[in-house]
């Protein structure tokens, strides 16, 4: 299959390749397909494209490249949602990927979202953005240490790019 999009140009991809959000994103609720896209020159940063809007598309790293220790609390409804036994937590890795949304503002550095990361079921691609109530984490969980350079990618446009 095929899609046009804005950053990526045309990207092809298999069905089976397509995270479903049964429920959407907060703030996304309709947008319920994505596919996740890696590039070489930009790893392990994971490109989450929106297969609905071809200018909708979230930067994410996978969040033990941020938190080697993440601790993942998945709820009851989620695990519903993402079709997974509610009676035990999955394990990142073997039962489940877990990313982070990165937020990228000018002028001020990246942070990322561990309060509430992209959960998809490896089995099945289904995916959730799960709240980690009571976790400790934030939602703006800083990239850099103070006094770290940013490196900044200006424009992946017309980069290859491979499917996750």
């Amino acid at each position: 299959m095929q899609f046009q999009t804005r950053h990526f140009g045309v990207i092809e991809y298999e069905r089976q390749a397509v995270f479903e959000f049964p429920a959407g994103l907060p703030g996304f609720e309709d947008e319920r397909e994505f596919v996740a896209l890696e590039q070489p020159q930009t790893r392990p940063i994971v490109f989450l494209q929106s297969l609905k809007r071809p200018e909708l598309c979230f930067i994410t790293l996978p969040v033990q490249t941020i938190e080697p220790n993440y601790r993942l609390s998945v709820s009851a409804e989620d695990l519903r949602l993402l079709e997974l036994a509610e009676d035990k937590q999955p394990e990142m890795g073997k039962d489940v990927v877990c990313l982070a949304i990165v937020a990228v503002a000018e002028g001020q550095p990246p942070t990322a979202n561990l309060l509430a990361p992209v959960v998809v079921n490896l089995r099945n691609r289904r995916a959730v953005q799960a709240i980690q109530s009571d976790s400790g984490y934030s939602h703006r969980h800083p990239l850099l240490a103070a006094g770290e350079e940013e490196a900044v990618c200006s424009s992946c446009a017309g980069e290859s790019a491979r499917q996750f």
